[in-house]
């Protein structure tokens, strides 16, 4: 009998998305990216602020059913799956799945190795558990949001990475991964509580570390690397671009000096009261040249400067081209999966799932006859 080809560490691991948006989806995906078999239980008519399907790029390496979960039979549909699954994963409102009959405890009841993650803002509990709110407002209250940007300005919205990709989706999926670990060694599934609150806290755990110490100030821009030191900061160029400087450690900026042609700087390193001085200089140096010709003249040193990229300039970078860091699927370019592994490589098997195109497959695979109900041709 022939082999099942392997798509990933996660190969065989089984994993059921209810269908949300932002961290929820991203999780599946990168779950989904390192080989799990992920089926999206999409609601009808789709969620909130969903794009096209079709270029849903989180909704990859997916399969789509459609469950209406206020029906008399939907809670039923998701349980007859969640008990042939390793996860599931669900974005709502604390209490929101139970109202629906697909809570943890009524999905452990189907299955006791059940690992039940649960993406959240706020978290399960607290007083804030029932508001509702968005990335920027989870990482205002942790303190990350008021570490970034300039002094005497609001601070910018950083996207929707820093809250609800990393201080939500990574955490969530590290947290499913280690209870299925405990769920293979003792038979025994659990809840996982990943709230971006929680996650975006403990990305600042170094900070926290060195605020103690007295390393740092608890100001905008008066930091080693939130923009207070001339060398480790993004500077404009006589185009209208930017370069991105990060020259930290002594035979850096040394380098660094050297190829910006700046002479009598060598002891502003470590000379705060030149600080000022040293990065006029800087600004005055970077604003001659255009943003090639200084990426031409910091290139193969280790000056460690950068160009700052665009979304589509960056999947040309010769770097980012030779490690196949952007694909091409579909005629979509977007992000390869992350990480990378020698024995059990990674790939974008399929494009964006479309919403409930799958029903007949997973109802076959998962051997879940009763998901075809009002779904036969």
């Amino acid at each position: 009998m022939a082999k099942t080809p392997l798509h990933g560490p996660l190969t065989g691991v089984r994993v059921v998305e209810l269908a949300g948006i932002g961290p929820g989806p991203f999780a599946a995906m990168l779950l989904a990216d390192l080989g799990a078999d992920v089926v999206r239980v999409d609601r009808p008519g789709g969620p909130g602020l969903a794009i096209d399907p079709a270029y849903d790029v989180t909704n990859r390496n997916k399969r789509s059913v459609i469950v209406d979960l206020k029906a008399p039979d939907g809670a039923a549909h998701v349980l007859d799956l969640a008990a042939r699954a390793d996860i599931l994963i669900e974005g709502y409102r604390p209490g929101v799945a139970e109202r629906l009959g697909v809570g943890p405890e009524d999905c452990q009841a189907r299955n006791p190795r059940l690992v039940y993650g649960r993406m959240t803002g706020w978290g399960q509990d607290g007083p804030l558990a029932q508001r509702a709110g968005h990335d920027i407002g989870y990482i205002a209250l942790t303190g990350t949001l008021g570490m970034i940007g300039t002094p005497g300005e609001p601070p910018p919205a950083p996207a929707n990475l820093l809250g609800d990709y990393a201080g939500g989706s990574l955490y969530l999926v590290v947290g499913v991964l280690a209870a299925l670990h405990h769920a293979r060694a003792t038979g025994t599934g659990q809840v996982v509580d990943a709230a971006i609150v929680d996650g975006t806290t403990h990305l600042a755990a170094m900070i926290h570390g060195m605020l103690a110490a007295g390393g740092w100030q608890d100001h905008r821009a008066a930091n080693l690397l939130d923009g207070g030191c001339p060398y480790y900061g993004t500077y404009e160029t006589a185009d209208g671009k930017y370069m991105a400087v990060g020259a930290l450690e002594p035979q850096f900026y040394d380098t660094f000096l050297d190829l910006l042609g700046l002479d009598g700087y060598a002891d502003a390193r470590k000379d705060w009261a030149r600080w000022g001085e040293l990065r006029e200089a800087v600004t005055a140096r970077f604003k001659s040249r255009t943003r090639q010709e200084w990426t031409a003249v910091f290139e193969g040193s280790d000056a460690c400067v950068a160009p700052v990229l665009t979304l589509r300039e960056a999947p040309d970078h010769p770097h980012l081209a030779a490690r196949g860091t952007f694909t091409d699927h579909g005629g979509i370019t977007q992000p390869a999966p992350a990480p990378r592994f020698s024995a059990t490589p990674t790939a974008v098997r399929s494009g964006p799932a479309r919403p409930g195109a799958d029903t007949a497959d997973v109802a076959r695979d998962w051997d879940a006859p009763d998901l075809m109900k009002g779904h036969e041709s």
